[in-house]
């Protein structure tokens, strides 16, 4: 035992192991996660029906922009990604729709007030 003990301190001296620690911020983690979800974000819009019907009527491959895609670095897809979510749904900005209710509601006060 006394020989493979002595055996062991001396190769941990000669073999000695080179790792090195250092602190991973929160940052880098929650980029890490968040590039493969934003990708799958975009491939997932890219896949839609009326995305694809409108690529090729426009003449692109829906597998070559999926390709695309998938060629690009973390930050053009975080930045696709942005676009993508600054874009509103179906053009109707929240503002429009609030004054066409705040209208609507004079409209239906006034008139019961005229009564």
């Amino acid at each position: 035992m006394k020989l493979i003990a002595r055996l062991l301190i001396v190769s941990l001296f000669f073999f000695s192991f080179h790792a090195t620690a250092g602190m991973i911020g929160t940052d880098q983690v929650a980029t890490a996660g968040s590039a493969s979800a934003e990708r799958a974000y975009v491939q997932s819009i890219l896949s839609r029906g009326d995305i694809v019907s409108g690529l090729q009527s426009m003449g692109v491959d829906p597998k070559m922009a999926a390709d695309r895609v998938a060629a690009m670095t973390d930050e053009e897809v975080r930045t696709l990604h942005g676009k993508l979510q600054a874009v509103p749904a179906g053009a109707v900005s929240g503002w429009g729709v609030a004054a066409i209710i705040l209208i609507v509601a004079f409209l239906v006060w006034w008139i019961w007030y005229r009564r």
